[in-house]
Protein backbone atom coordinates (compact mmCIF):
# COMPACT_ATOMS: atom_id res chain seq x y z
CA UNK A 1 0.00 0.00 0.00
CA UNK A 2 1.19 3.69 -0.81
CA UNK A 3 1.92 5.80 1.98
CA UNK A 4 -0.13 8.89 1.73
CA UNK A 5 2.61 11.23 1.81
CA UNK A 6 4.08 9.56 -1.34
CA UNK A 7 0.42 10.32 -3.26
CA UNK A 8 0.05 13.24 -5.29
CA UNK A 9 -2.55 15.45 -3.44
CA UNK A 10 -2.34 19.06 -3.42
CA UNK A 11 -3.66 21.01 -0.31
CA UNK A 12 -7.50 21.98 -0.21
CA UNK A 13 -7.84 25.39 -2.37
CA UNK A 14 -10.74 27.97 -1.27
CA UNK A 15 -12.71 29.61 -3.46
CA UNK A 16 -12.29 33.03 -3.71
CA UNK A 17 -13.71 36.28 -2.25
CA UNK A 18 -17.24 37.23 -3.32
CA UNK A 19 -17.17 40.60 -4.98
CA UNK A 20 -19.60 43.23 -3.95
CA UNK A 21 -19.82 43.77 -8.03
CA UNK A 22 -21.74 42.83 -10.03
CA UNK A 23 -24.93 41.95 -7.82
CA UNK A 24 -26.94 38.82 -8.12
CA UNK A 25 -30.33 39.19 -10.13
CA UNK A 26 -32.13 39.70 -7.33
CA UNK A 27 -30.55 43.26 -6.34
CA UNK A 28 -31.10 44.61 -10.04
CA UNK A 29 -34.97 43.43 -9.54
CA UNK A 30 -34.71 45.35 -6.49
CA UNK A 31 -33.64 48.15 -7.75
CA UNK A 32 -36.02 48.30 -10.56
CA UNK A 33 -38.53 47.65 -8.36
CA UNK A 34 -37.43 50.87 -6.43
CA UNK A 35 -36.83 52.87 -8.94
CA UNK A 36 -40.86 52.35 -10.71
CA UNK A 37 -42.24 53.25 -7.33
CA UNK A 38 -40.84 56.39 -6.88
CA UNK A 39 -41.76 57.03 -10.54
CA UNK A 40 -45.15 55.68 -9.63
CA UNK A 41 -45.31 57.91 -6.54
CA UNK A 42 -44.19 60.89 -8.56
CA UNK A 43 -46.46 60.54 -11.55
CA UNK A 44 -49.21 59.93 -9.18
CA UNK A 45 -48.96 63.06 -6.86
CA UNK A 46 -48.30 65.52 -10.44
CA UNK A 47 -51.41 63.46 -11.56
CA UNK A 48 -53.54 64.40 -8.08
CA UNK A 49 -52.58 67.75 -7.93
CA UNK A 50 -53.09 68.03 -11.57
CA UNK A 51 -56.96 67.37 -10.76
CA UNK A 52 -56.89 69.50 -8.06
CA UNK A 53 -55.45 72.39 -9.94
CA UNK A 54 -58.38 71.72 -12.21
CA UNK A 55 -61.27 71.12 -9.94
CA UNK A 56 -60.38 74.59 -8.34
CA UNK A 57 -59.80 76.22 -12.24
CA UNK A 58 -63.59 75.25 -12.89
CA UNK A 59 -64.84 75.94 -9.73
CA UNK A 60 -63.46 79.71 -10.26
CA UNK A 61 -64.90 79.96 -13.37
CA UNK A 62 -68.39 78.51 -11.80
CA UNK A 63 -67.86 81.39 -9.48
CA UNK A 64 -67.89 83.73 -12.29
CA UNK A 65 -71.04 82.28 -13.43
CA UNK A 66 -72.90 82.57 -10.37
CA UNK A 67 -71.59 86.36 -9.34
CA UNK A 68 -73.36 87.51 -12.74
CA UNK A 69 -75.98 85.57 -12.69
CA UNK A 70 -76.64 86.96 -9.07
CA UNK A 71 -75.65 90.75 -10.19
CA UNK A 72 -78.35 89.83 -13.01
CA UNK A 73 -80.94 88.59 -10.61
CA UNK A 74 -80.30 90.33 -7.31
CA UNK A 75 -81.55 86.55 -5.23
CA UNK A 76 -79.48 85.97 -2.66
CA UNK A 77 -81.68 82.73 -1.82
CA UNK A 78 -80.77 81.56 -4.98
CA UNK A 79 -77.15 82.90 -4.51
CA UNK A 80 -76.76 81.09 -1.54
CA UNK A 81 -77.88 77.26 -2.91
CA UNK A 82 -75.64 77.71 -5.66
CA UNK A 83 -72.90 78.73 -3.75
CA UNK A 84 -73.71 75.52 -1.45
CA UNK A 85 -74.05 73.24 -4.36
CA UNK A 86 -70.48 74.79 -5.58
CA UNK A 87 -68.60 74.07 -2.70
CA UNK A 88 -70.17 70.51 -2.24
CA UNK A 89 -69.49 69.59 -5.77
CA UNK A 90 -65.26 70.80 -5.35
CA UNK A 91 -65.42 69.25 -2.11
CA UNK A 92 -66.39 65.70 -3.69
CA UNK A 93 -63.77 66.18 -6.55
CA UNK A 94 -60.79 66.90 -3.71
CA UNK A 95 -61.55 64.77 -0.77
CA UNK A 96 -62.61 61.41 -0.52
CA UNK A 97 -66.15 60.75 -1.50
CA UNK A 98 -66.72 59.03 2.21
CA UNK A 99 -65.54 61.81 4.31
CA UNK A 100 -67.48 64.92 2.17
CA UNK A 101 -70.62 63.40 1.07
CA UNK A 102 -72.58 62.81 4.33
CA UNK A 103 -72.22 65.85 5.92
CA UNK A 104 -74.36 68.46 6.63
CA UNK A 105 -75.74 71.23 9.06
CA UNK A 106 -72.84 71.92 11.61
CA UNK A 107 -70.53 68.81 10.46
CA UNK A 108 -70.53 70.69 7.21
CA UNK A 109 -69.99 74.02 8.18
CA UNK A 110 -67.12 72.94 10.37
CA UNK A 111 -65.46 70.64 7.61
CA UNK A 112 -65.48 73.70 4.93
CA UNK A 113 -64.24 75.64 8.36
CA UNK A 114 -61.35 72.72 8.81
CA UNK A 115 -60.13 73.33 5.85
CA UNK A 116 -59.75 77.18 5.22
CA UNK A 117 -58.01 77.46 9.10
CA UNK A 118 -61.17 80.22 10.41
CA UNK A 119 -64.27 79.92 11.53
CA UNK A 120 -66.39 81.91 8.67
CA UNK A 121 -68.81 79.46 8.30
CA UNK A 122 -69.71 77.49 11.35
CA UNK A 123 -69.86 80.74 13.76
CA UNK A 124 -69.93 83.83 10.96
CA UNK A 125 -72.51 84.51 8.19
CA UNK A 126 -71.41 81.61 6.48
CA UNK A 127 -74.12 79.75 8.68
CA UNK A 128 -76.31 81.02 5.72
CA UNK A 129 -75.06 78.29 3.71
CA UNK A 130 -76.94 75.39 5.95
CA UNK A 131 -79.40 77.53 7.08
CA UNK A 132 -81.19 79.52 4.04
CA UNK A 133 -83.17 76.62 2.58
CA UNK A 134 -85.50 76.99 5.62
CA UNK A 135 -85.60 81.20 5.51
CA UNK A 136 -87.94 83.27 3.51
CA UNK A 137 -85.52 85.82 2.80
CA UNK A 138 -82.06 86.67 3.18
CA UNK A 139 -80.24 90.41 4.31
CA UNK A 140 -78.15 90.84 1.11
CA UNK A 141 -75.35 91.83 2.55
CA UNK A 142 -74.89 88.61 4.48
CA UNK A 143 -74.98 87.22 1.46
CA UNK A 144 -72.72 88.90 -0.24
CA UNK A 145 -70.27 88.35 2.69
CA UNK A 146 -70.71 84.25 2.31
CA UNK A 147 -69.73 85.22 -1.25
CA UNK A 148 -66.84 86.05 -0.36
CA UNK A 149 -66.28 83.59 2.04
CA UNK A 150 -66.53 81.31 -0.39
CA UNK A 151 -63.91 83.14 -2.85
CA UNK A 152 -61.82 82.65 -0.10
CA UNK A 153 -62.15 79.43 1.07
CA UNK A 154 -61.81 78.57 -3.19
CA UNK A 155 -58.51 80.30 -3.30
CA UNK A 156 -57.00 79.12 -0.54
CA UNK A 157 -57.84 75.35 -1.09
CA UNK A 158 -56.55 75.68 -4.96
CA UNK A 159 -53.17 77.12 -3.69
CA UNK A 160 -52.78 73.78 -1.47
CA UNK A 161 -52.53 75.31 1.92
CA UNK A 162 -54.90 72.94 3.49
CA UNK A 163 -55.34 72.23 7.04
Amino acid sequence: MTEPKDLALRDIHLPGEISFWPPAPGWWILVALIIAAVAGGIWLYRHNRQLKLSATRMAREQLQLIVAHYHSDKDPLELLQQLSVLLRRLSISLYPRTEVASLTGQAWLEFLDRQSAQQHFSIGSGRLLSEAPYRRTVDAAEAEQVLQYCQHWIDKIGTGKRR
